[in-house]
């Protein structure tokens, strides 16, 4: 695949972005574009490796390697160095339902376990995925395709994230009526409310919804099952019930001072800023302001990096994030081999952003959050922190122990807490009487099916807080498993 010699020839083309205090200008995702050439380039460093793990899709050790969704990487990076852009568009979509979200979102686990990486710089996987789509969407390659004949059977999807459209994408395309319930005003659940502008530009979302309401996808918006729709009206009404509701059970933090005025959950602030800037570029003040505010984001990942970025956009006097894990290795640890993904350091956007503001990336790691303090009318004013060691307990495991005399003091005007997600909410899986897991999710067996006939579930509900890329994948299994469940054994659908 590839030119043979290409990963030899060809250094790996950096990411475009325009600069960071260019970026903090505005709330848009737009890039620099490549050039033809840099584009076919980067597709022949794509070489026949032999051992492609790139889009296997294995937990291996707990740790992801490859691509969920098992695309056909080496295949359609072969074809766009070859110049073939509308077959390597055609490879792209046997596998993967929407390529313009996990193209700018995805953390690219392919690119950890690309045999490229082991001696150097893996290939450009996720810039040429979304370079794909985008020319195919320019080129008006992607169109609506409805089925030619339909069923009759009628399926429900709950939720409309990453894992309810595409089980809902798929579920049609094999001739099921679907209905997409969301108790959001918009369709797109984290797509839309939990992933800011600047990262997955919201009409790259409503571009996609459209062409899956051509193709015969019914969505209902501002409908939350078990309050506007009964779950006993809901399995009455149709053949399969598919829930795709996300974990959106965010891990609070109970420590002095949680009650004050001016903390927040991340996706209450997440939430608000993109309704706000989608209804009114933010005109109507419905939206959590940073403006002049001593920001702290406790806790990392993907939504602490984007309170760091929405916070900046908002004109915030600093921001400060706090991390209790240590600091990542420069280079993979002897415990992190290839073809895992690679924990190691590295500066998101909102991080670039803050470092290129502020002077300094705004992270500081090993730190535990001991208490808040407010002010006489009760809004938080500062934070109290000490740093913490990770080392072994009496059970032998590790775990974070306090450093003594290490206690100080930052001003806080606004915290945000990105701890992540317990799970999903349980009124609705109580409602239907599903059976949880040890974990507190939605359990399901091998098929995607709950402890209840006829009830499937899937995405971060049934399997915990994940990447989108995963979500996809649930939901391209659940939508298999219900064919076949409604076809009596058979299904046409892959997986």
């Amino acid at each position: 695949m590839g030119k043979p010699t290409g990963f030899m020839e060809y250094q790996r083309e950096p990411k475009h972005d325009r600069q960071p205090l260019e970026r903090l200008k505005d709330w848009s995702e737009s890039h620099p574009a490549y050039t033809e050439e840099t584009l076919r380039q980067q597709g022949a460093r794509c070489m026949d490796c032999g051992i492609p793990y790139c889009h296997t899709g294995k937990l291996i050790a707990g740790m992801a390697s490859g691509c969920p969704i098992n695309n056909l990487i080496p295949e359609w990076n072969d074809l766009v160095y070859r110049g073939q852009w509308r077959e390597a568009y055609i490879r792209l979509a046997k596998t993967n339902n929407f390529p313009e979200f996990t193209g700018r979102v995805c953390p690219a686990p392919c690119e950890g376990s690309c045999t490229c990486g082991l001696n150097g710089e893996p290939v450009t996987i996720k810039n040429i995925e979304v370079e794909i789509i985008d020319r195919a969407f320019a080129e008006g390659w992607v169109v609506a395709e409805p089925p030619p004949v339909r069923t009759g059977k009628r399926v429900a999807v709950v939720g409309s994230g990453p894992a309810g459209l595409a089980c809902a994408a798929q579920l049609n395309r094999a001739g099921h009526v679907v209905t997409v319930f969301e108790r959001a005003d918009r369709i797109g659940g984290l797509l839309m409310y939990g992933i800011p502008n600047m990262k997955l530009d919201k009409a790259v979302v409503e571009r996609r919804v459209k062409l899956m309401a051509d193709e015969g996808v019914r969505f209902v918006t501002s409908t939350e099952i078990g309050v506007h729709i009964t779950p006993d009206r809901l399995v009455k009404d149709y053949e399969a019930v598919v829930l795709c509701g996300g974990a959106t059970a965010a891990r609070d933090l109970p420590v002095e001072g949680r009650q004050l005025l001016g903390l927040h959950l991340a996706m209450e602030f997440l939430q608000k800023n993109t309704r706000s800037l989608l209804d009114s570029g933010l005109a109507d003040g419905q939206y959590l302001s940073a403006k002049g505010k001593h920001v702290v984001v406790i806790g990392g990942g993907d939504t602490g990096t984007d309170c760091v970025g929405t916070s900046l956009r908002h004109g915030a006097r600093s921001v400060t994030q706090l991390e209790i894990l240590p600091r990542p290795p420069d280079q993979r640890a002897a415990d992190n081999p290839w073809p895992q993904w690679p924990k190691v350091y590295k500066l998101d956007y909102g991080q670039e952003e803050a470092k290129a503001l502020q002077g300094a990336d705004p992270r500081q790691y090993q730190v535990l959050t001991k208490r808040f303090v407010g002010d006489a009318a009760g809004r938080v004013q500062s934070l109290h922190l000490v740093s913490v060691e990770w080392k072994k307990g009496a059970d032998g495991r590790f775990g974070p122990h306090e450093v003594a005399g290490s206690e100080r003091v930052i001003p806080a005007d606004l915290v945000l807490l990105a701890l992540g997600f317990t799970g999903p909410e349980k009124t609705l899986p109580g409602q239907l009487q599903c059976k949880l897991d040890d974990r507190g999710n939605v359990w399901t067996d091998e098929s995607k099916m709950t402890s209840v006939p006829g009830l499937f579930a899937a995405g971060d509900m049934a399997r915990g807080q994940s990447l989108v890329v995963w979500a996809i994948r649930e939901g391209r299994q659940a939508a298999q498993a219900v064919d076949r469940y409604l076809s009596h054994g058979e299904t046409v659908l892959p997986a």
